[in-house]
């Protein structure tokens, strides 16, 4: 019986060169010498026996065969990659595209309060002022606010349907931006309010509050820059019967009433001493109250600053700024109460001074020896000396440290 050949005896590996025939097969060439002569058994490789290559194997795995050499199956060779998430690169288009909305959004926002500061209404509140005393010191701002409270029973038009203002406040921002000083000054404080461009009104002495329903705007400005030699860069009127839509935009505001009192005013509403949250119209029916306090009109002026730091609070709390619907409703209700000069710009304030917190506003009255009587008029009489200093310091800038000697005045 003779030996079974060598496994790879008589077999030529065919050239791979050719692309047409299949890889992997093999023709036979019969072995040399008498085919019936037994052939010498060769002895057997200790190695493993290699392994041929199948069709369906990569040519790559086929390339060692064709060569003469081992095949061997990698184990641990290359294997295509498994993709993974690339989270830096995810992160950073993630990023660039919030950006961009943010981006489209702030700009939206912008254009909207641009229009909003557009449709403000406004009037030339320096006309005919070219005498003005120059601003004393770069970087501070004086605003002068002016309210008026058009459905307040007690109020009436005066010379041809012109109101009165029932508040008025400068309002001192210092050149550090980093505080606000809101002086209240006394609507029956006497004072002398100069003429008309006519001359037909002013040139007398008269409550404070006749200067803007005799003459508007200008009348009210040259009346308060003679009485305190403050140059005032803005006005800003406002309609306290407006705020009603105002407080209701951002909720409701929180005060603390300091007595129990009846209101004069339909429906005649209690407020009781202690918190209570006020919506628009009680808001607005409060601080109008004034006879039911000792010190009268001084009580008023109280409350309505109290009620323009709550608001303040308000709509500055985390609640109304980030809810852009209601901070588009708080901004649109402020602008439709205000009139303003036409130099003023509501978004250009906002951004400048959006730090400030109620807690940076500091409250004062004008200084004032406190009512008297002149002829049949109750009127509040200015402390003179003492306002000099005072708005001699407010000009100069030094209100920091005024205070810091002789305290806020309530």
């Amino acid at each position: 019986m003779g030996t079974n050949p060598p496994d790879n005896a008589g077999y030529e590996r065919r050239d791979d060169s050719r692309p047409d025939r299949a890889i992997g097969r093999a023709r036979v060439v019969p072995p040399a010498g008498d085919p019936k002569e037994p052939r010498a058994a060769e002895p057997r490789s200790s190695e493993p026996r290699p392994e041929q290559p199948r069709a369906y194997e990569p040519r790559a795995y086929q390339s060692r065969a064709y060569r003469g050499l081992p095949y061997q199956r990698p184990v641990s060779g290359p294997t295509p990659r498994r993709l993974r998430p690339r989270w830096g690169r995810i992160t950073l288009v993630a990023a660039l595209l919030l950006a961009l909305f943010a981006g489209c959004g702030a700009v939206a926002s912008w254009l909207w309060l641009r229009g909003v500061d557009s449709d403000i209404k406004r009037e030339d509140a320096f006309g005919g002022l070219g005498e003005r005393p120059p601003k004393l010191i770069d970087g501070a701002l004086n605003i002068l606010l002016l309210g008026t409270d058009t459905r307040d029973p007690e109020e009436s038009g005066e010379f041809g349907g012109a109101w009165r203002t029932d508040t008025m406040v400068i309002v001192h921002i210092p050149a550090s931006h980093d505080r606000a000083y809101v002086v209240s000054i006394p609507r029956d404080l006497w004072v002398y309010i100069p003429p008309t461009p006519d001359g037909q009104m002013g040139d007398t002495m008269a409550k404070i509050n006749a200067a803007y329903a005799w003459g508007g705007m200008p009348l009210a400005v040259r009346t308060v820059e003679q009485f305190t030699g403050v140059h005032i860069d803005h006005v800003v009127l406002v309609d306290f019967a407006g705020f009603v839509k105002v407080t209701d935009a951002v909720g409701g505001v929180d005060m603390v009433v300091e007595q129990t009192i009846t209101s004069i005013h339909p429906p005649y509403r209690t407020f009781d001493a202690g918190p209570r949250h006020f919506t628009g119209e009680e808001a607005l029916d409060y601080v109008r109250q004034r006879y039911q306090f000792p010190d009268g009109d001084f009580a008023r002026m109280r409350h309505q600053q109290m009620f323009l730091k709550a608001l303040m609070d308000k709509a500055t709390s985390l609640g109304t700024v980030a809810n852009l619907s209601s901070l588009r409703a708080f901004v649109t209700s402020v602008a439709g109460t205000l009139t303003v000069d036409e130099n003023f710009s509501l978004v250009d304030l906002a951004w400048q001074f959006r730090g400030l917190r109620s807690d940076d506003l500091v409250f004062m009255v004008s200084p004032n020896l406190g009512t008297d009587t002149v002829g049949d008029q109750s009127v509040v009489v200015s402390d003179r000396e003492t306002a000099l200093a005072f708005y001699d310091a407010m000009a100069r800038d030094e209100l920091d440290e005024w205070v810091s000697v002789h305290g806020t005045g309530w």
